[in-house]
């Protein structure tokens, strides 16, 4: 059974796991398609990062960061390929999405890229519609934007 709980960004397996991600990324979209956030901000108070759990082993991850717009941006979602297509990404999603409608925010946004189809196809399942770059993105080719509101 997987479980999600708040995962501190230091830990060995999931610095093993954004590593694996910023590979997977970095071979899908040239470097400045790419918005990788460091493990300094994973750490800091605006973010709340959490890790999904088979027993004792890390098989996901994502974070979101409360943004001074008075919206939450989910980063770092990941799940490993061997526990893809186990519903373990709409369990860190929910778990990120959880904790901005108990902060009291009631938006939530994210920034994919084109050849992510199963992200796509997560975070539209769930609610999220395309919007216009926010904060400091710049349009791109390779990037959709998208947006969710919720009860807060």
């Amino acid at each position: 059974m997987i479980a999600v709980k708040p995962t501190h960004p230091r830990l060995e397996a999931v610095q093993r796991l954004i590593q694996e991600l910023d590979q997977y990324q970095s071979s899908l979209y040239p470097a400045e398609s790419n918005h990788f956030d460091s493990i300094e901000t994973l750490e800091l108070p605006s973010v709340y990062f959490v890790g999904a759990f088979d027993g004792d082993d890390l098989v996901g991850c994502g974070a979101v960061k409360q943004m001074p717009g008075g919206y939450g941006e989910i980063k770092r979602m990941y799940v490993a390929p061997e526990a893809r297509g186990q519903g373990v990404g709409k369990l860190i999603l929910r778990a990120l999405e959880d904790f901005l409608v108990q902060a009291g925010i009631s938006i939530a946004r994210l920034e994919t890229g084109i050849y992510q189809d199963a992200a796509i196809q997560l975070y539209t399942k769930l609610g999220y519609q395309p919007i216009p770059p926010f904060g400091d993105y710049q349009p791109d080719p390779l990037s959709i934007f998208m947006e969710k509101r919720f009860d807060a």
